[in-house]
């Protein structure tokens, strides 16, 4: 295959089909994104980190990500051996098309995005990827976006079936405070950009704000306000390196009606203003 630059934000085509080496992985952890096109990546071999909405997570060889359109993604680090490969559907083809597998946020928010496959497992996935490489290269192309939404469910009922089969996929909540952590986190992810407030998550989730407070900070260290925060300076930083919105149309997206009050919300937990981020 070819290493080259991928198109995380969205894929120009309908669908993309490829490799990247650790190199090119690493010029995309600057800043965070939010991506558009549907991902399937697989880690052929070396480790990386990186954060996938608000959770950190580390990826080792023969693991396999599938991300959805609208999650947030920011590298942290490929080892320089890393190689991955990847096959991107674009929002274009993902909105024309319904997929009954097709998996949710809500549901990414209780599973764990990445699965980790058996030797044997990982060449089937290596030498299929390779095959529709092949396939969607040579002319004429064997490959078209019908075909390709065959190939989209066989890739969402193999990852299914992989998934079920690992204990450490599912996160079982231990106890009732770890199922309150993982409803408040989803539900944040949800309504950031028009909720700022706990107590308002507190409202609906119909506990009190005390008892939802303390639990946040015993399961995760951080406060519940935190998580708010990281959600929408997440997403600021990635519309701010990304987008080509002024810093007020960046604000009243993320539920900011003053300007002035973006500016100092933003600048109080990086220290710099949304303009001095855009431009460094």
């Amino acid at each position: 295959m070819e290493d080259k630059k991928i198109p995380l934000l969205d894929c120009p085509v309908d669908y993309l089909i490829g490799d990247a080496s650790g190199k090119i992985m690493n010029e995309y952890g600057r800043f965070p994104c939010k991506i558009k096109c549907g991902v399937y990546a697989f880690m052929v071999r070396g480790h990386a980190k990186a954060t996938i909405n608000i959770t950190q997570y580390e990826f080792h060889e023969n693991d396999v990500l599938l991300l959805e359109p609208g999650s947030f993604l920011l590298i942290h680090e490929f080892s320089d051996d890393a190689l991955v490969y990847y096959i991107l559907f674009s929002s274009s083809f993902l909105d024309r098309n319904t997929f009954s597998s097709r998996m949710s946020l809500d549901a990414l928010q209780l599973k764990n995005p990445i699965i980790h496959l058996e030797q044997d497992q990982a060449e089937v996935i290596t030498d299929m990827t390779k095959t529709l490489f092949k396939a969607s290269n040579c002319q004429p192309t064997m490959l078209n976006s019908d075909k390709m939404v065959y190939i989209f469910n066989l890739l969402q009922t193999s990852y299914s079936h992989y998934a079920r089969k690992q204990e450490d996929y599912l996160v079982k909540p231990q106890d009732r405070k770890t199922e309150i952590y993982q409803e408040y986190t989803k539900k944040v992810l949800e309504h950031y950009t028009e909720w700022h407030h706990v107590s308002q998550y507190a409202d609906a989730m119909r506990i009190t704000l005390p008892h939802l407070c303390s639990t946040i900070k015993q399961v995760s260290d951080k406060t519940a306000g935190d998580i708010i925060n990281e959600a929408i300076l997440t997403d600021a930083k990635a519309q701010l390196k990304i987008s080509g919105l002024q810093v007020k149309e960046i604000a009243l997206s993320l539920g900011f009606d003053n300007v002035a009050f973006f500016n100092r919300f933003f600048k109080a937990h990086t220290g710099i203003t949304p303009k001095a981020y855009r431009n460094n």
